[in-house]
């Protein structure tokens, strides 16, 4: 702030004459209320409203860590003068005597400090309005020896401010109340919170605080209503995901006690809290708070924790079975065994984590709480099933297993037959290379289906929202009435909307800021033919349709009575994760020669392309620029002006001052809570009508009056258009909304379109700009990034544990795998779950978060191929064969490679209710499926024939 704040200081000598006001202001998040009350009445007007609301305004403000309080709507109340120019021809006197008189009869200052003896007193000079009464004797000017006095020459009204915006509110068909679907009167307060501090306990302190107000401040026949509580979403999130994690440790726990025994279970279970909780301790020391993105992280680790303490469980019970004679040897033996697997793959899940950390632009933020607390849990899971796992599964297993040989090296019989049966045909050379050729053909048709897009991508999905925004925007130069007719209008439809709780309107002034708003500027909206509808929702629990699909459903209704006044009516929902200018936003540029008109109809050019590319999907084209109007231009006449002693300048001054009022001071009125101002404008019908503009009159060199009409003239023509720049140049953006269909495939369609076609001379479009594609591709881009360099790091980690540069290809195979599964369930979950909303496809994308289930999978396979590999050569080196090896070792891995696979299903299981991270567990479920099939088919298959004939030489080297 302070360099942005020095480079404007510094270039001040360069800013042309008239341009003045610089005004820099930060806008963070904590800008945006956390909370907004909406006071409504059917019975008080808005001005009542406002002063009820300042009331409650100055009480609330008091909360403990609120920021910052605001008002929305309501008139203030004020003392209007309204000149009568008729009146004042005839007085002789004119605006500028009148401003002049009240400017210096309505001032108070200290004048100075007098002793006297041993007392001194401060001098206050001068006089204050205290009321309406006291302007009325206000003497004006002496004409003829007479006063005129201000109630000669105008009209004095203590009233309300005039009209200059509308907000309404109305009860929807979910609030089940009485006076649904009647407009009422309204005024919101809307309340920030302090950088820092917990926005479920501010809100709450709010909301509760105002209930108190009720009877008091509020009377009984106004309503208040909660239309935000970001502290209550927050806290109904956490806890949704928190009995996601407590669902899904009992399942995982329910899962081992049932295939493994109560014992193991526990022993396993008791892993899961002293992770967490570790993991919990560090993110506090360093000051990280518990967030969505924390949780998540914590259930996605939650199949990773308990993956070690399973292996070395299963493992130990395993020698516990072969001899339990001496249970402290046959528990060390049991993870000795696995401890570098078991090592060496934790690292490769903390590799495929870590570089998520970092990922640039705003997805950064998003992704930093996974990047930490995955390899976080991972690490304290690896910690406890090295210390006081091993222990005690000792204490708990010894004497408590069925003792077996070493013959059949602990393992259930009915499991080597499986996977006896299983893996013999494989070890034969025609059907290994079938298997092979199964393997290359699913992982090309598995790519095919993302590259003719039966899978649709996206970079983060919907989420199931109580709220809803419509933005709309009248051709400039329409008044607030006409804007008001049609917001009237659909508020009436939604009134009518099953889900609808409330709807609350605000037409010529922005509507609370919200995180979607504040990148999208929605705070500037305030000019007549703009309007913001906020619609609350009823609670997901009780509607059958998610809100995206509820915004379909109203769609072409809401268009079709935009249409009918030429309105654009953009349905807006808050995003899941960073907002962005419009889902697809195209920049359109020309070269040096090219006028910003060219640049427009290229813009024009584009739009029509997009809606012959696809009318349906492609919706709310709008190029952001104004539709051209009409204005009215006061052309004065300089010389005569100046023969009049006037200029350009005094005579904009006046016409300001009498259309848009003169606000000359404040009225010290006692006992409210809001200075009241003294404002002095023509009546509104005087003011709207030129005639009576040019009849204003102005004091001249000779002091006569004379009509302004005289001095120039009024013209009407069309308004220029404003010039918008990115980088310093000059930019037109045209924005849509993709329905149904993923972003990406737009924009590649359209690119293929546009390049067949001649476009206008030096035209040129951006598709990397302010919309979503452009976070899309710089997410992706950095994710497959992040996934090279975490297939770089595990494979380094391979090589240095293996001492060979061969081996971990081999046990890297199975990470390409996972595609086999994710593809074709993403696939078929759109052909079984995929809906249509009146007309407009509902697909399930795959998305940003997919693609983080995809990394954690790489590094989760990798834990399973290293340890059965580790068992395979052990196997060999003790003296058997290659293809018994190969045979036991999977037969002796097959259950806590199942068991680890089950447990990650069942912690990502309650992730898939979810609509932002539903796309990290199907990917983990799917890619988990097929992955570990394969790993225990495809990683020994490849190993026989890569190693056959080569056991008696490695036998001979050990």
């Amino acid at each position: 702030m302070v360099k942005i704040r020095d480079k404007i200081e510094a270039h001040g000598d360069i800013v042309p004459p008239g341009v003045a006001g610089w005004l820099v202001k930060p806008v963070e998040i904590d800008d945006v209320p956390i909370v907004t009350l909406t006071l409504s009445s059917s019975e008080l007007d808005a001005a009542e409203l406002r002063r009820i609301a300042e009331e409650a305004e100055a009480r609330l403000s008091s909360v403990r860590d609120i920021f910052r309080t605001e008002i929305h709507g309501g008139y203030r109340r004020e003392i209007r003068i309204e000149i009568d120019q008729d009146k004042m021809m005839a007085l002789g006197v004119c605006f500028v005597d009148v401003h002049n008189a009240l400017a210096g009869n309505n001032f108070l200052g200290t004048a100075g400090t007098i002793r006297s003896g041993e007392k001194s007193f401060a001098v206050l000079a001068g006089s204050q309005i205290k009321s309406a009464k006291d302007l009325e004797m206000l003497p004006i000017k002496t004409v003829d020896s007479k006063h005129v006095y201000l109630k000669d020459a105008a009209n004095i009204y203590d009233t309300s401010e005039e009209p200059e915006f509308y907000h309404h509110s109305l009860y929807g068909a979910a609030s089940n109340v009485e006076n649904q679907g009647k407009r009422m009167q309204a005024v919101t307060l809307s309340f920030s919170k302090k950088k820092g501090t917990n926005a479920v306990k501010v809100a709450q302190e709010v909301i509760a605080e105002a209930e108190k107000l009720k009877g008091k401040v509020i009377p009984g026949n106004v309503d208040l209503i909660v239309t935000r509580n970001y502290g209550a979403t927050a806290d109904e999130k956490v806890n949704e995901l928190l009995s996601s994690l407590f669902f899904a440790i009992l399942t995982v726990v329910a899962l081992l006690a049932f295939t493994m025994g109560w014992r193991p279970a526990l022993v396993v279970g008791l892993s899961v809290p002293a992770s967490f909780s570790l993991a919990l301790f560090v993110n506090l020391v360093f000051g990280y708070t518990i967030n969505r993105v924390t949780l998540f992280a914590l259930i996605l680790s939650l199949g990773l924790v308990v993956d070690d303490p399973i292996t070395n469980v299963d493992n130990i019970e395993r020698h516990l079975r072969m001899d339990d004679k001496d249970p402290i040897k046959s528990t060390l033996r049991g993870v000795d065994e696995v401890i570098v697997p078991v090592i060496i793959s934790t690292l490769a899940i903390i590799a495929s984590f870590t570089p998520m950390f970092f990922i640039t632009g705003m997805m950064g933020p998003y992704m930093g709480p996974m990047a930490i607390n995955v390899p976080l849990t991972v690490t304290f899971s690896t910690v406890c099933a090295l210390t006081f796992v091993p222990w005690l599964a000792m204490n708990l297993l010894k004497n408590k297993t069925n003792v077996g040989s070493e013959a059949d090296n602990g393992v259930s019989p009915w499991v080597k037959k499986l996977y006896h049966a299983i893996i013999s045909p494989l070890l034969k050379k025609r059907n290994a290379i079938l298997l092979i050729v199964v393997i290359i053909l699913l992982l090309l048709g598995s790519v095919m289906l993302m590259i003719f897009r039966k899978v649709p991508l996206k970079m983060l999905p919907f989420d199931n929202k109580d709220e809803l925004q419509i933005v709309l925007d009248l051709p400039e130069g329409v008044n607030l009435e006409e804007t008001d007719r049609a917001v009237s209008e659909i508020e009436a439809y939604l009134a009518r909307i099953n889900e609808v709780k409330t709807v609350q309107s605000y037409v010529g002034i922005p509507a609370p800021i919200d995180f979607n708003g504040m990148v999208r500027h929605y705070n500037l909206r305030q000019a007549p033919n703009n309007a913001d509808i906020r619609i609350n929702l009823a609670h997901k629990s009780k509607r059958t349709q998610q809100s995206h699909a509820i915004a379909m459903r109203i769609r072409k209704d809401i268009t079709a009575i935009a249409d009918k006044y030429k309105a654009i009516a953009s349905i807006v929902e808050l995003p899941p994760g960073p907002p962005v200018f419009s889902t697809l936003t195209v920049e359109v540029y020309g070269d040096e020669d090219n006028t910003y008109d060219e640049i427009l109809k290229g813009a024009e050019f584009l739009q029509e392309q997009l809606k012959e590319e696809d009318s349906v999907h492609i919706v709310q084209i709008d190029n952001m620029n104004e539709t051209p109007h009409t204005r009215m231009v006061f052309t004065p006449d300089i010389q005569k002006a100046a023969l009049h002693g006037h200029s350009a300048k005094t005579l904009f001054s006046l016409l300001a001052q009498t259309i848009n009022g003169s606000k000359i001071g404040f009225a010290h009125i006692d006992n409210e809570r809001a200075a009241v101002l003294i404002n002095m404008r023509m009546p509104r019908s005087d003011r709207n009508d030129p005639n009576r503009l040019a009849a204003i009159t102005i004091r001249d060199r000779m002091g006569n009056l004379i009509p302004l009409g005289e001095l120039g003239k009024f013209e009407f023509d069309k308004t220029e258009q404003i010039i918008q720049h990115k980088n310093l140049k000059p930019v037109v953006f045209v924005t849509a909304e993709c329905v149904g269909r993923p972003p990406a495939e737009i924009v590649f369609d359209m690119q293929q379109r546009l390049s067949k076609l001649k476009l206008p001379r030096g035209i040129k479009y951006e598709w990397a700009g302010e919309g979503e594609w452009e976070i899309t591709v710089r997410v992706f881009r950095d994710l497959g990034i992040a996934f090279g360099v975490a297939m770089l790091g595990i494979y380094l980690l391979l090589v240095v544990q293996m001492s060979n540069f061969t081996m971990p290809i081999l046990i890297m195979s199975s990470i390409p795998l996972v595609i086999i599964g994710i593809a074709p369930g993403f696939y078929l979950l759109n052909l079984v779950s995929a809906g249509i909303v009146d007309g407009y496809p509902d697909p399930i994308f795959f998305t940003a978060t997919g693609m983080i289930g995809m990394i954690a999978l790489g590094g989760i396979v990798i834990r399973n191929s290293v340890v059965l590999i580790e068992f395979i050569q052990e196997s060999v080196k003790k003296g058997s064969s290659l293809e018994d090896a190969i045979k036991e070792s999977g037969a002796i891995r097959f259950r806590p490679i199942m068991l680890t696979a089950a447990t990650t299903l069942l912690g990502a299981w309650p992730i898939t209710l979810d609509p932002i991270f539903s796309g990290l567990a199907w990917a983990l479920i799917f890619g988990l499926i097929s992955s570990t099939l394969f790993t225990m088919l495809v990683v020994p298959t490849i190993y026989y024939f890569t190693h056959k004939g080569r056991e008696v030489t490695n036998i001979k080297e050990s």
